[in-house]
């Protein structure tokens, strides 16, 4: 357990420079700002794969990051302003950028797995991402143009 602690906090290091990088270029805020909100992240996401490994029934880590964000920041809770003051300076964009960089380096590590699920799977992934992106475009211009936006 504590060398797969050393590792995420060792993971989470690197993704948070990435993301205090990505946050400043991107959406001009300075590091110095966005810190204490990406320091809470990272607590949370450290916390939620500890109580993973350490209850005994099986369910996704990831739930336990959502649960727990959710309750620290819920209203009346000691702390949540300030949580979701420090969170709010960190954008989602800069986040998401180095998390899907990640799984592409992932993927390419195990290029042989991916290879062996066939050139179907490729063509698969092509509709899929573009069905997803027509669909994203779709609704956007619908909420848009009902809101008067454009």
């Amino acid at each position: 357990m504590l060398k797969s602690l050393k590792e995420w906090v060792l993971v989470f290091m690197i993704i948070g420079a990435i993301m205090l990088i990505g946050n400043w270029i991107g959406y001009d805020i300075m590091p110095l700002t966005a810190l204490p909100g990406l320091a809470v992240l990272i607590g949370i996401s450290i916390a939620g794969l500890v109580i993973h490994r350490l209850l005994p029934f099986q369910m996704p880590s990831i739930a336990y990051i959502g649960i727990l964000g959710l309750v620290l920041t819920l209203p009346g809770m000691p702390g949540s302003e300030k949580i979701v003051e420090w969170t709010g300076q960190v954008s989602l964009l800069a986040i998401a950028t180095p998390i899907l960089a990640y799984a592409g380096v992932s993927i390419g590590r195990s290029w042989h797995d991916f290879v062996a699920l066939g050139w179907k799977t490729i063509v698969i992934g092509m509709f899929v991402l573009l069905g997803t992106f027509l669909g994203s475009a779709l609704i956007a211009e619908v909420v848009l143009r009902m809101q008067g936006i454009i």
